[in-house]
């Protein structure tokens, strides 16, 4: 069964959800993320996305506060990414409390860094954000696009232990019309070792269904969530795979 991932993104200290990346569209649905992320752990949650927004502009984490908080409180399994860019960075995430760390912008602009890393802390704890535009890596909180193309992006890394890539397509994001299923099919067929990750776009629990029939093996939701088009007794039977 698939393994849904619920997504908290951070803008000073509060969860929100934007829209295609444009942080003018920021919605906060939870002043404190303790509360969904406790929520989210009574419904049978295992893993947590959290998303720094603020990190992800500013090139540095800046809500590690809120992940030590959910760390020190829960027992989930956090992934966590926004603004690491360096290996102090890194290590202040990994210090905080999550046990991965999502890594994007680095990946383009220093892949020799990226490859260290993944080296020196593990595939298991380094996962590489492909958040695509077009078709093409976007970098610096989807602000600037590269000339990275997804496929070639995780070709470059596969042969140095890459496991778990999280493949956002960014006109889906937070659009709740549905994910870009044939990017993600492309992408696992072409990587059958590595875990990709479908994020973006989920409208609901038959969004995941065909994700999972099409052997996608985890997916990210957020918006579909908070905005009630899954709503917790459905996330809750998912969990249950009822």
């Amino acid at each position: 069964m698939i393994e849904i991932i619920p997504a908290i993104d951070i803008i000073g200290g509060q969860c929100v959800r934007l829209s295609q990346g444009d942080y003018d569209s920021k919605k906060v649905y939870y002043r404190d993320p303790l509360e969904i992320a406790r929520i989210y752990q009574d419904l049978g949650v295992r893993r947590l996305h959290i998303v720094d927004l603020d990190g992800a502009k500013t090139a540095s984490p800046c809500n590690l506060a809120v992940l030590e908080r959910i760390a020190g409180n829960t027992s989930l399994d956090i992934q966590y990414g926004g603004g690491i860019k360096t290996s102090e960075s890194l290590r202040a995430v990994l210090q905080a409390g999550a046990s991965r760390v999502i890594c994007g912008s680095i990946a383009v602009l220093d892949p020799d860094s990226f490859i260290g890393w993944l080296d020196d802390y593990g595939p298991e704890h380094v996962i590489l954000g492909a958040d695509a535009k077009n078709g093409k890596i976007a970098i610096n909180g989807w602000l600037e696009s590269s000339s990275v193309g997804v496929e070639d992006i995780i070709r470059k890394f596969a042969p140095h232990g890459l496991s778990q890539v999280i493949c956002t397509d960014i006109s889906k994001d937070g659009m709740l019309k549905g994910p870009a299923f044939e990017l993600y099919n492309r992408l696992q067929a072409a990587f059958p070792q590595i875990e990709i990750t479908a994020s973006g776009g989920i409208s609901s629990v038959g969004d995941i269904r065909a994700l999972d029939e099409n052997g996608i093996r985890s997916v990210i939701v957020g918006k579909a969530i908070y905005e009630g088009a899954i709503t917790f007794e459905q996330l809750r039977l998912c969990l249950r795979n009822e």
